[in-house]
């Protein structure tokens, strides 16, 4: 009975329907939206503006306004457009954003963004930026398969292809203060391949990715407690924690 609807928007088809809902550091609603289903994006909802798919929104949850539930964080990019935007959009151009999260010590955005055909990639989402899809799948072209205009489009941190893994996970940047080898490095998997890796990006134009392991078991998503150690969501029911 306390439930209250907040945001509701139609899915077209029945996949790529989004990974998350998280309060940021900022203390706005964030919530990672797919780009509706199907294969290869037929609707072109990820360079659409004027719908909520393919992006990820933020939202103030506190306060009400325009006949919604929530309101409308004033720097939001597209706040108060005249273009018929939605103002509730972030950050757009993503296929299905699985999983995103803040890193504790400089509130980057990082989000797993799960591929196509070819490549799955990681993204430092930056507020207003076009992620890409569907004109790119991680660092290349996807429509047009050559060619393809990439003005103004943000490129992955990383990106891999098809002999590593085929969905990605999106984890965190450990900040925890156990596991000394993973400090600052960022966590995450592949869903298909169980493999787990660790990205260190002190370099973000050339950043390192390292194999951790290959698990026994589906990595669905990552958390953390609260003094930021890191745990995974086994796609068997349990929850598994790094601790060396």
């Amino acid at each position: 009975s306390s439930e209250k609807e907040i945001l509701t928007f139609r899915q077209p088809y029945s996949n790529h329907n989004g990974g998350q809902v998280s309060f940021g550091p900022d203390g706005f609603l964030y919530i990672a939206v797919g780009d509706g289903g199907s294969g290869g994006d037929p609707q072109r909802n990820g360079q659409n503006r004027s719908t909520l798919l393919g992006s990820i929104l933020r939202i103030d949850v506190d306060r009400q306004e325009g006949g919604n539930q929530y309101g409308i964080p004033p720097d939001n990019p597209f706040a108060k457009n005249k273009n018929g935007y939605r103002e509730e959009i972030y950050a757009y151009g993503l296929r299905n954003p699985w999983r995103f999260s803040f890193d504790t010590e400089n509130g980057r955005l990082w989000t797993g963004d799960v591929g196509q055909n070819t490549w799955e990639e990681i993204d430092i989402i930056e507020k207003g930026g076009n992620y890409g899809w569907n004109t790119m799948e991680g660092n290349h072209c996807f429509e047009p398969k050559n060619n393809c205009n990439r003005s103004g489009l943000k490129l992955p941190i990383h990106e891999y292809g098809r002999s590593e893994g085929i969905s990605i996970t999106g984890g965190f940047v450990y900040r925890g203060p156990t596991v000394k080898s993973l400090q600052g490095k960022y966590i995450y998997a592949d869903y298909a391949t169980r493999r787990i890796w660790a990205l260190e990006h002190a370099n973000l134009s050339k950043p390192v990715n390292t194999l951790l392991l290959e698990g026994d078991f589906n990595v669905s998503s990552f958390g953390v407690d609260q003094n930021n150690e890191l745990y995974l969501c086994g796609f068997d029911g349990k929850i598994y924690k790094i601790e060396k």
